[in-house]
């Protein structure tokens, strides 16, 4: 039974397989215009070294946002995106309620964060985007190395969706986050997966 289904799924595999993904680093596959943030499957996942001794990660996920892009003139993408601090993700809600709570994000006051951008420098399939943060209500500038994933048409809702990775770093003093230097570290890297979707 097990070689006759292990037959059956490989044979119904095969032509996904042979056919690829949907998505390729194909910036012609983007017409121009504005694109809506898809929220599933957009999201912030931040690090911090905790008092030397470990490595603490935890997400936000997109509430909403758009990018206005023409890749024929890339450098005048304009990106805008909020971030859901209420809905952080990490691994122990204790840990969750204290993120949540007024010494870290406050959400009770400040339940989202936003980025706004304010230059695009492209390069190939490559960006610095630079832009303006706002977290509990404080902005501040903030740069971040992007990487164009890919472009196609999504099988699931027949449109083009298509989205970029980028890096980039903040101080948590900057914006009034947590316990005091250097019991946390400052420095909180950000990686962002971001995706988009025609309307």
């Amino acid at each position: 039974m097990r070689l006759i289904l292990a037959a059956v799924l490989a044979v119904t595999a095969a032509p996904l397989l042979a056919q690829g993904l949907p998505g390729a680093p194909d910036k012609t596959r983007v017409a121009a215009g504005t694109y809506a943030v898809d929220p599933n499957h957009t999201q912030v996942t931040w690090q911090v070294n905790h008092m030397g001794f470990s490595m603490l990660e935890g997400q936000f996920g997109a509430s909403g946002g758009t990018i206005t892009i023409d890749p024929a003139k890339p450098n005048a993408t304009k990106v805008e995106v909020s971030f859901a601090t209420d809905q952080l993700s990490v691994t122990a809600p204790a840990f969750a309620n204290h993120l949540k709570s007024k010494d870290f994000f406050d959400v009770a006051t400040n339940p989202t964060a936003t980025f706004v951008s304010t230059g695009v420098v492209a390069s190939g399939n490559t960006a610095k985007i630079t832009g303006n943060l706002t977290i509990k209500g404080i902005t501040k500038p903030v740069t971040l190395d992007a990487t164009f994933v890919g472009a196609g048409g999504n099988p699931m809702n027949k449109k083009v969706n298509f989205g970029f990775r980028a890096t980039g770093s903040i101080k948590r003093s900057d914006f009034g986050l947590g316990m005091a230097v250097p019991v946390v570290s400052d420095k909180v890297d950000l990686t962002i997966n971001a995706a988009f979707s025609a309307k």
